[in-house]
């Protein structure tokens, strides 16, 4: 029997059953907030990684969208980029056991993972010893609802070149071992506010305008052009994405994987939520 990672936010950042995850999946492709995504042959995407009350529409569309129009098409492994890490960190890695879910258990694929920490250096994580990351959690009740059978690798990786290399050698690794992967990277965008100490702008309707068209604007643009890294110093310099190298890492990934379009699925923030001086946006972008 697999040992297993138990969930450190359902309940809380998200619900604790499957069928309260699964009434707030429902909901969430029924709103209309977002454009309808088209069907295509999806290879990866980024997702925002706030509580599902406020970013987990739009995470959701993306997972479901990658999932295609035919369910029984899925890939064996899920791989998913994300944590909050300085240039300087050490990525992270799950290399055996399973990660709870409402849902039920995600398997973590360790052949894959562990031909990965065999090139690469990490911080080896376990279903015992391991710090509680909402980045990648908050996608996994998804992933598990949409891709029931897919096993799971689990990667925290820093704003760093280095995290390129690895997301590029997932890919060709797969492809070596004729293992079909999906890529999903984790990031919120803009923190603004006095809560996060950044008000370049002031308060108020500037403030969100100048966060939406301007700030976060750079980071998208730098995801649709599928420029990594480009969204790496851009996350750096303008402090527009929060774990730009787990975005990074997603559209390298996908560009191995043959990705050639990108396409903004929506934005939104907190502030739509919960009006108020602080806030963050949240960009939804699929890779095909």
């Amino acid at each position: 029997m697999k040992s297993v990672r138990k969930s450190s936010f359902s309940g809380s950042w998200y619900p604790a059953t499957a069928s309260e995850c699964e009434k707030e999946i429902k909901n969430f492709l029924k709103e209309s907030g977002f454009q309808t995504v088209p069907e295509a042959n999806y290879i990866g995407g980024i997702v925002p990684h706030a509580g599902w009350y406020f970013s987990g529409s739009l995470a959701c569309r993306v997972i479901s969208a990658l999932s295609g129009p035919d369910a029984q098409q899925q890939p064996d492994v899920v791989v998913v980029f994300g944590m909050h890490m300085h240039p300087s960190s050490t990525p992270c890695i799950m290399t055996q056991g399973a990660w709870e879910t409402p849902f039920g258990d995600i398997e973590i694929d360790s052949g894959l993972a562990g031909s990965l920490a065999e090139k690469f250096s990490f911080n080896i994580e376990t279903p015992d010893h391991y710090a509680p990351d909402n980045t990648i959690e908050l996608q996994l009740p998804f992933i598990k609802y949409f891709f029931n059978t897919s096993r799971l690798i689990p990667i925290g990786v820093p704003p760093a070149g280095k995290s390129l290399k690895i997301a590029r050698s997932v890919a060709e690794i797969a492809r070596q071992s004729d293992v079909t992967i999906k890529v999903v990277g984790s990031t919120d965008l803009t923190h603004y506010g006095s809560s996060y100490g950044f008000t370049p702008v002031g308060s108020g309707k500037d403030a969100v305008d100048w966060v939406r068209d301007h700030n976060d604007r750079k980071a998208i643009d730098r995801m649709l052009d599928m420029d990594t890294e480009g969204l790496i110093a851009e996350g750096l310099a303008s402090g527009n994405a929060c774990c730009s190298g787990a975005a990074a890492a997603a559209v390298a990934a996908a560009d191995k994987l043959g990705a050639k379009h990108a396409k903004l699925v929506g934005y939104s923030s907190s502030y739509e939520k919960h009006p108020g001086d602080s806030f963050v946006g949240y960009a939804g972008v699929l890779f095909h």
